[in-house]
């Protein structure tokens, strides 16, 4: 088998759900290791810090932190965009640390294009309220965060917990069917309404590539999908976007993974190896 890595301009991965017994963290780390990317963008809920237990942390798990971190040293910009599963990362946003920051929304120029990524939770108080609050988004998309915020620090008040699409996808397949069409239509509405050529979110757990077109314009949408059950991403390679399904990559299946070890980490041992990982990585922005 070929060792050579394919080389991709952009990659968009998301709801990874590091730290829950969903996730497939040993595909990713496959398929991270089976490519070359010159940007990475983590778009939301990659460490699922609402699920995060201290007693589950495999080192599968920190591999693909170390994996990721290991690209920084080698000059691989990432950007990690914050989702609502790791939403208490917002607290952070412009942190930013030589290649690694971490930001509520990524603007990218593409060849001339525009695109416009973010995870997209922030979908589901303006869809569940009314329509006009989404399209506060062609104002300021911080401020429909803001308004996400306040929505659920007043919903986890009353009891009510905060809103999850993982919950409400459950309840029946013609709400779930519903819930994607809105989510799609308020994300491309308000894409055209600032001219942006690609709108790219996560979130929903979906993948999916389609050109939108209205009376105001056209935009393509985009979503990464997830590694809990589709195990997919957004490749952007030579001007043209793709939608990469690990279920087709025999090449990525192939790569050993040496001294495989799912053993779970201490809470304790996890802290002095994120410390450590995180040392590495300052030494080696310095050099």
């Amino acid at each position: 088998m070929s060792n050579k890595k394919r080389s991709v301009d952009v990659v968009v991965i998301s709801d990874v759900h590091l730290g829950t017994y969903g996730c497939h963290a040993k595909e990713l780390l496959q398929y991270l290791k089976s490519i070359k990317p010159k940007k990475l963008i983590l778009n939301g809920d990659i460490i699922d810090i609402w699920q995060f237990s201290k007693n589950y942390w495999p080192k599968s798990h920190m591999r693909v932190v170390k994996h990721i971190m290991g690209l920084l040293a080698n000059g691989v910009k990432v950007y990690y965009v914050t989702g609502n599963h790791d939403e208490t990362l917002r607290k952070f946003v412009g942190f930013k640390l030589g290649n690694f920051k971490i930001v509520n929304k990524v603007i990218l120029k593409l060849n001339g294009k525009r695109a416009w990524i973010f995870h997209g939770d922030v979908f589901d108080v303006t869809m569940k309220s009314s329509k006009w609050l989404a399209k506060l988004g062609a104002i300021g998309y911080d401020l429909l965060i803001l308004i996400n915020s306040i929505v659920n620090f007043i919903s986890v008040r009353l009891g009510k917990g905060k809103l999850s699409f993982s919950k409400r996808i459950k309840q029946s397949v013609k709400s779930a069917v519903k819930f994607i069409d809105d989510f799609e239509q308020t994300a491309t509405d308000i894409a055209i309404s600032n001219e942006y050529d690609y709108v790219v979110c996560g979130h929903i757990h979906q993948p999916q590539m389609k050109k939108v077109t209205t009376d105001d314009g056209s935009t393509t949408y985009l979503n990464s999908g997830d590694w809990v059950e589709n195990l997919t991403a957004l490749e952007y390679h030579k001007s043209e976007w793709s939608i990469y399904h690990y279920s087709k990559d025999e090449f990525a299946k192939q790569i050993s993974l040496v001294k495989e070890d799912n053993s779970d980490l201490k809470s304790k041992d996890l802290y002095k190896n994120l410390v450590k990982e995180f040392k590495v990585l300052q030494m080696s922005q310095v050099k």
